[in-house]
């Protein structure tokens, strides 16, 4: 009986919203992703003020440390040519978890029944297809830029001629695959909060809430590395040769599982 009252109170996707120009427009979504914005332009331009080559600020060494392990990283995948995409690969990695977090924050004006005035902006399929879609174009970019045009294009037919039409139905769901990996991870882990709060005895809501919220922050943080290295692997993968499409091809199938 819980369960099918968890059911009809439950609902999916809903948030509060205006019309723009005819679109339809998410607000509560809007102003968690601006707000997580402007967290990560803060963090910038607060260790902008604070770098020096003396006795490094704490915020100082937060952004060293982050800025060697992606660098380490896309060294690691594509050799000194990688240095060119630590800043894509920072940049994901902390908006990315700026996002996740922000759904730690209790929001919600009467949990169990409404939802969170800020939610996790990454919990909603938009933003994570528009970053999705952003990192697929610039990987095809480069690797036309890296392959030059007949090779941008000879590339789809390796190993076989035969295999290209595979080869162009994965490209396509790159996009997709990387979205989803991103946003079911972030929304199910508001939909068990959700469930939660519908189907526990309301004394009992704020003692599971303690007990997920720290490994929804782990999850988070796990997904926000998953994404940018992901997008590492993909550059690391369009723009190699021919001698090390392979390579690099089964380095993105492991981080892929």
């Amino acid at each position: 009986m819980k369960t099918l009252y968890a059911a009809k109170t439950i609902s999916v996707g809903v948030h509060p919203t205006v019309h723009v120009l005819g679109f339809k427009i998410d607000t509560d979504i809007v102003t968690s992703t601006l707000l997580a914005a402007a967290i990560f332009l803060y963090l910038g331009f607060r260790m902008r003020a604070k770098i020096t080559s003396g006795v490094p600020s704490k915020i100082q060494i937060f952004w060293e440390f982050l800025y060697e392990q992606v660098r380490d990283l896309a060294e690691s995948a594509m050799g000194p040519k990688g240095r060119r995409f630590v800043p894509i690969g920072v940049t994901l990695f902390l908006f990315i978890l700026i996002c996740n977090w922000i759904g730690f924050i209790p929001s919600a004006m009467h949990p169990g029944s409404s939802g969170e005035i800020l939610p996790a902006p990454t919990g909603d399929v938009n933003l994570p297809l528009a970053m999705a879609l952003l990192v697929i174009g610039w990987v095809h970019i480069e690797s036309f830029r890296a392959r030059g045009f007949r090779g941008y294009f000879n590339h789809y037919r390796q190993p076989y001629t035969a295999l290209a039409p595979i080869n162009v139905i994965e490209e396509i769901t790159k996009p997709i695959t990387l979205t989803f990996r991103l946003f079911g991870n972030l929304f199910s882990g508001g939909l068990m909060i959700l469930v939660m709060t519908t189907l526990l005895p309301i004394y009992v809501v704020p003692f599971g809430e303690i007990l997920w919220k720290p490994f929804d922050l782990f999850i988070g943080a796990i997904q926000a590395y998953i994404f940018m290295l992901l997008t590492i692997l993909y550059f690391t993968f369009a723009t190699s040769n021919e001698d090390h499409d392979e390579t690099a091809h089964v380095a993105l199938q492991e981080a892929s599982h």
